[in-house]
């Protein structure tokens, strides 16, 4: 196994030489010519003063250019730090300010945010065709006649990665992530879905998330070829899969729903695919038996948290596929259910608690907040995740949902994952998401919002008598609305807490 990020590339060019990587945007590299562009990336880097130690932000969409640079970083021998593209200028300062990033790569549309932090960093960089008098594009990074970068010697266990998760209160938190336990989620992922040479995957999850990530490390560990795309759109997505003759496709629920109520999927030719993913949040079973059917593949489903640098459970490829359920612990790594109001207490088979999980994996904690670190890790080694969730008789864990998006109604505990995985089964749903809202009597209530079907009228009364049919009454929704979308984060990942944006007046 590699030791460090630093060596990924130049070993998938001694691998695979000159087997297709990457295709963005139907320009397609070689893993020798990635390797190429990542060592005049690094050696560029150098060159403009990036030390080995010093933390790089990668601020910037889905590209070959986010690729490179990711692999450039570490073979430069720094820290990478992947931030989302959603991050607002401001939101970047706190991000570059809390981890001491020393450069930054920009996408040229993002490039507001390196003007706010320009002078807090030695170096800044432009995906782009332009950049400011201060800035270099990338193309000149490339283009530089600089010297070649010797060999690095990198500690497996020192720090490689600080990912920023999306701090839903307050300022995000930076998760630390040694070499070994990104590198090692990459190996692991790829042996439970039998990731592999032969394989063509496409994705268009965007490449700061985790989950990406292990679909990237796929592509130069094991020699598969990956198809990403800038941005999820159904119809580009469906057209890329025979076009490449597509083994594999990795999404969030949502993009699946999207692509099942897409007027091309009748007509796209599926018959490449052998097996699909599906993480990022917990998906309803009647749209992953929809999926299953439409498109003739299994659909497996995977769990995964910043601060375990990608997946932490899945089902293996050659293993029972349980519908509803997030699989099993990967190799080396063992999960529990605790009670979520004392986390060293274990909870028994079937009953509800919050998921833990123990490993490699875990994260080396959250940088410069110890107070954070030490209520996430326990002293044992277990990490909280947060996730309510139950274990069955065979270690196979089931997400119930986030604790901190449960609806407290009536003295009853609702999880807003189980209304949604109903409401997905009604005809006249192509995707729902509930939020809370405050009531007065019962303290808070259960609100659905509902896209459509195509072709679909739709009618409230008629799904809340659907619902009644399948769950007890205090978890049925007390609202309905209609809406042509709805709030979601740059991965697809339905956004809560930011539904009642959508209510009438706001």
């Amino acid at each position: 196994m590699l030791q460090h990020l630093g060596q990924a590339a130049s070993i998938a060019a001694k691998n695979y030489a000159n087997k297709n990587a990457l295709i963005f945007n139907r320009k397609t590299l070689t893993f020798k010519q990635l390797h190429e562009r990542i060592e005049r990336a690094a050696a560029g880097l150098a060159s403009v003063g990036v030390a080995p130690g010093d933390i790089v932000t990668l601020y910037a969409g889905n590209s070959t250019e986010w690729v490179i640079s990711y692999y450039a970083i570490a073979r430069a021998g720094a820290v990478i730090n992947p931030i989302n593209t959603m991050l607002t200028p401001e939101e970047v300062e706190f991000v570059v300010r809390d981890c001491g990033a020393k450069a930054i790569i920009v996408s040229e549309s993002l490039v507001e945010g390196a003007l706010r932090v320009r002078e807090l960093v030695k170096a800044a960089v432009v995906v782009g065709d332009a950049a400011p008098d201060d800035m270099m594009t990338f193309k000149a990074l490339l283009a530089g006649e600089f010297p070649d970068l010797p060999e690095i010697d990198v500690d497996p266990d020192s720090l490689s990665t600080i990912c920023y998760t999306s701090g839903t209160t307050g300022h995000p938190k930076g998760a630390m992530q040694s070499h070994k336990s990104v590198i090692m989620n990459g190996a692991m992922t790829a042996q439970a879905h039998m990731r592999r040479l032969d394989d063509v995957v496409i994705s268009a999850l965007p490449c700061p998330h985790v989950y990406a990530n292990v679909v990237m490390q796929a592509m130069m560990f094991y020699g598969a070829t990956l198809v990403l795309h800038e941005r999820f759109d159904p119809a580009a997505l469906l057209a890329d899969i025979p076009r490449h003759k597509a083994t594999i496709i990795d999404g969030v629920p949502t993009m699946y729903m999207y692509m099942l109520d897409h007027p091309d999927l009748e007509k796209t030719d599926l018959s490449s695919l052998t097996r699909a993913y599906v993480g990022g949040q917990t998906m309803p079973e009647a749209k992953m038996i929809a999926v299953e059917e439409k498109f003739g593949i299994p659909l497996i489903e995977l769990w995964g948290m910043t601060e375990i640098a990608g997946l932490g459970t899945t089902h293996p490829l050659y293993g029972i596929n349980k519908h509803g359920s997030v699989g099993i612990a990967l190799p080396y790594c063992e999960v529990r259910i605790t009670d979520p109001d004392d986390p060293e207490t274990a909870l028994p088979v079937a009953e509800v608690g919050e998921l833990q999980i123990r490993g490699p994996l875990n994260m080396m904690g959250y940088y410069g907040n110890e107070d954070q670190t030490r209520a996430t890790l326990l002293a044992d080694g277990w990490l909280r995740t947060g996730d309510m969730a139950r274990l069955d008789e065979d270690g196979c864990v089931f997400i119930v949902d986030r604790l901190k998006d449960m609806i407290l109604t009536g003295g009853f505990n609702v999880y807003p994952a189980e209304i949604e995985r109903v409401l997905a089964g009604h005809p006249d749903v192509a995707l729902a998401a509930v939020g809370k809202k405050a009531d007065e009597l019962k303290g808070e209530i259960a609100k659905a919002y509902i896209v459509l079907a195509k072709g679909r009228s739709g009618n409230a009364q008629a799904i809340m008598e659907y619902c009644r049919g399948h769950l007890a009454a205090y978890k049925c929704p007390r609202e309905i609305q209609f809406v042509p979308d709805v709030p979601k984060t740059s991965t697809g990942k339905i956004m809560r807490r930011e539904l009642h944006t959508l209510d009438a007046g706001n």
